[in-house]
């Protein structure tokens, strides 16, 4: 009886989870309601506050679990030492695909972690120091030009990926797998038809 009990709670948590975060990404945080998240859970006021104690509470807990789940993703990217230089772009291009996936398959949290929370800046600096220190690891494995400062580059990813993802990936407009190439492709090979140069700094 008690582990039923258990397993009970579990569910209504979660359902109250997955509910919240469809009313805070689809209304904002100021138009969502308590009252409306568990009528559409089908549980009542008090069994809500069994679980969390406002509705900041549950926010918050939304995106830790987004900051979380993107923090690991990112870390898990770093190219291991095995990595062989003409494998760099496949292996880029499957990290840009895993992380659109993530983000095209939680939209939900996607908007409240990344857009709508008031500390999602926080996050973003989090993604772009993970982004720099795999990066010098993998420009001192000597996958990137040694010239280039991979705070800009870091910097300059986490800026496409944040676009992307709200211009054309949420809204269902463009894949994953298209959007990591399009990226892949900008990133490695430029927008120039012809020609590898690049411009010196004076």
């Amino acid at each position: 009886m008690t582990l039923v009990k258990g397993m009970k709670g579990k569910e209504s948590r979660m359902r109250l989870l997955t509910i919240a975060a469809d009313e805070f990404a689809n209304r904002g945080f100021h138009e969502t309601k308590v009252s409306t998240i568990v009528t559409r859970a089908g549980l009542t006021q008090p069994s809500f506050y069994l679980y969390f104690s406002n509705k900041e509470a549950i926010f918050d807990e939304l995106v830790n679990e987004f900051r979380t789940r993107l923090r690991m993703l990112v870390q898990k990217s770093r190219f291991t030492p095995t990595v062989e230089t003409h494998d760099v772009p496949k292996q880029l291009l499957m990290t840009l695909e895993t992380i659109f996936r993530f983000l095209a398959a939680t939209p939900n949290l996607t908007r409240i972690g990344l857009f709508l929370d008031p500390k999602s800046d926080q996050i973003k600096e989090e993604l772009t120091s993970l982004l720099i220190d795999n990066l010098r690891a993998e420009q001192q494995m000597g996958h990137f030009r040694s010239e280039l400062a991979m705070e800009t580059v870091a910097e300059c990813i986490v800026g496409i990926v944040e676009r992307l993802t709200l211009s054309l990936l949420l809204p269902g407009i463009k894949g994953p797998e298209s959007l990591a190439l399009q990226v892949v492709n900008l990133l490695l090979y430029g927008m120039l038809a012809n020609g590898d140069t690049t411009i010196q700094d004076s």
